[in-house]
């Protein structure tokens, strides 16, 4: 099973920024699923692709679908609670 999360950002975006640390530090801890940032200004296409309409968007993937997403500033621990369902 392949566990992936996406922030969907962008430079200008004060929660986004926000969002970062929260991100890295779920990185960290979870070595086994892939995390990956997505400025959607720089790609259009894939936040489409998503239906991207606010950021921060957080999308969680497993094997390659969409099984959750959050819109807005998410804490770690929501974050956390939506990721270990998976594994």
């Amino acid at each position: 099973m392949s566990l992936e999360v996406i922030d969907f950002t962008a430079a200008w975006c004060g929660p986004c920024k926000m969002q970062k640390p929260i991100i890295e530090e779920l990185a960290g801890k979870y070595t086994d699923v892939k995390f990956s940032v997505v400025d959607v200004d720089e790609n259009q296409e894939m936040a489409r692709q998503y239906s991207i309409h606010a950021i921060p968007t957080i999308v969680i993937l497993s094997n390659g679908e969409l099984v959750s997403s959050f819109v807005g500033l998410t804490s770690k621990e929501k974050m956390e609670t939506e990721i270990e369902k998976y594994l």
